[in-house]
């Protein structure tokens, strides 16, 4: 896969880096989770990224800028901040371990998928609906957690679990998929 130059600064693309660079003023409030104010700022801070990745893709879509690097840079953003977010939820004892190395590793599994697939197929495979809907759950408990919300309420519970469910639906999703692309990519060899 080659990269065109021009694909890099387009509207879309700048917003998906302008994402990954909001790692670090979270890395930097969670470092104050038990003050409020800082509490706050960080759940502000997941509403404006959430409005840039609506953004991003909205742009693209209507100025035509659908890239092979916007393929992989606004998934991998949104994968980025939400692993810097959930590893140091983990790291100041507010999320349970379990959880941790649910969202991490689906991640890290998704992510190595997509580039054997990408390697096997030669193109990228833009997200699809369920593992935007997982991402959007997992958002949600994340900022659950960030507000400190009654964790033991019945709409916090059925949240939780609905991520969950949704983690290990999207893996199985992801899985079908990729072996339908590879499936496709040999049958146009033949």
């Amino acid at each position: 896969m080659i990269i065109n130059p021009k694909e890099i600064y387009t509207k879309s693309n700048l917003l998906s880096f302008l994402r990954l660079l909001l790692v670090i003023p979270f890395w930097f409030l969670l470092d104050n989770f038990n003050i409020p104010k800082a509490r706050y700022f960080a759940f502000a801070l997941c509403i404006f990224a959430a409005l840039t990745d609506i953004l991003d893709g909205y742009l693209a879509r209507k100025f035509n800028e659908v890239t092979e690097l916007g393929k992989i840079v606004d998934p991998l953003a949104d994968k980025f901040v939400v692993a810097v977010i959930i590893v140091k939820l983990y790291l100041i004892g507010i999320i349970p371990g379990y959880y941790f190395f649910m969202v991490v590793g689906r991640d890290v599994l998704i992510f190595i998928g997509g580039i054997f697939i990408t390697k096997r197929i030669k193109r990228v495979l833009p997200s699809n609906m369920l593992g935007k809907i997982t991402v959007i759950n997992i958002s949600i408990v994340i900022l659950l957690f960030i507000l400190r919300v009654d964790t033991t309420t019945i709409i916090f519970k059925m949240i939780y679990g609905l991520s969950i469910v949704l983690i290990f639906i999207s893996l199985i999703g992801y899985t079908i998929r990729a072996k339908e692309f590879i499936k496709q990519k040999e049958h146009e060899s033949i």
